[in-house]
């Protein structure tokens, strides 16, 4: 079974780049991430005609995510732990039956956090300890499950292509990458990791400066594993092609596969 994460910056400009993708790629189960668009907006028929099965959590004009799937799915949660103050479309979670049980796949939209001396990266940091928390129930039940999406954190200094740089931004802030490791530290595998431990890999080419051309990127969008789902971990792959086609997106899809037949 293939799960993959894309954070797509808008799914009405990128239907077509989109629909092509899931032709190609055919992903069991996919979150998408920025879908700037509510649920009157989202190119539904587009998406289903393809063969997907469509489940969104939008918003207007920010933020929104969806989880589309090509077999039948249970959503079991629309947003973290304790979202009574928080209004911003960034979380969805369903789960898919397998050969080997229930597999849950969880997409996630992280804040950015910038700049940091506001309450923005304040915000960035609680939202990832509702993660954090909600991780920890899906812990709890012992069974597969996959924790995909942009979480905006270069884990470590070889996922940024220039650690000075990005010094005093919050994607690679102690606080940020502490609450990162925290996830790690629960017992989940960083699928991308596991299989290449030391390259680049990145996931994001920025729009401006010829960072795509110069290959100036970050690595932000992440699969984080359950021990369960971990053992059964067969593939891994960085759409990278996908940020050379016209109109793209400036993350490219993340996937892995695991062997649950």
């Amino acid at each position: 079974m293939k799960i993959a994460t894309w954070n797509v910056n808008s799914v009405r400009k990128r239907t077509t780049n989109l629909v092509e993708w899931l032709k190609s790629a055919k992903p069991d189960v996919a979150v998408l991430q920025e879908i700037k668009a509510q649920e009157a907006q989202f190119p539904r028929l587009e998406v289903e005609a393809a063969g997907y099965k469509v489940e969104i959590v939008g918003q207007k004009s920010w933020n929104g995510v969806a989880l589309l799937s090509l077999h039948p799915v249970e959503i079991t949660a629309r947003s973290l732990p304790d979202p009574e103050t928080d209004e911003q479309a960034r979380y969805i979670e369903g789960r898919v039956q397998t050969p080997q049980g229930p597999l849950t796949v969880g997409g996630l939209y992280l804040p950015n956090g910038n700049p940091i001396h506001t309450d923005k990266f304040a915000y960035k940091i609680a939202w990832m300890d509702r993660l954090a928390e909600r991780t920890r129930q899906l812990l709890a039940s012992e069974e597969m499950f996959v924790l995909g999406g942009d979480y905006n954190v270069c884990p470590t200094d070889a996922d940024v292509f220039s650690p000075a740089a990005f010094a005093n931004d919050a994607l690679c802030q102690p606080q940020s990458r502490q609450a990162l490791r925290t996830l790690l530290n629960m017992g989940l595998t960083d699928a991308v990791r596991a299989f290449d431990p030391d390259g680049p890999c990145y996931t994001f080419y920025d729009y401006q400066a010829g960072a795509w051309q110069k290959g100036n990127g970050l690595r932000i969008d992440h699969l984080l594993l359950s021990p369960q789902a971990a053992d059964r971990l067969t593939a891994v792959g960085i759409d990278k092609a996908e940020r050379g086609k016209p109109e793209p997106s400036d993350h490219v899809p993340v996937w892995c596969e695991l062997d649950v037949a």
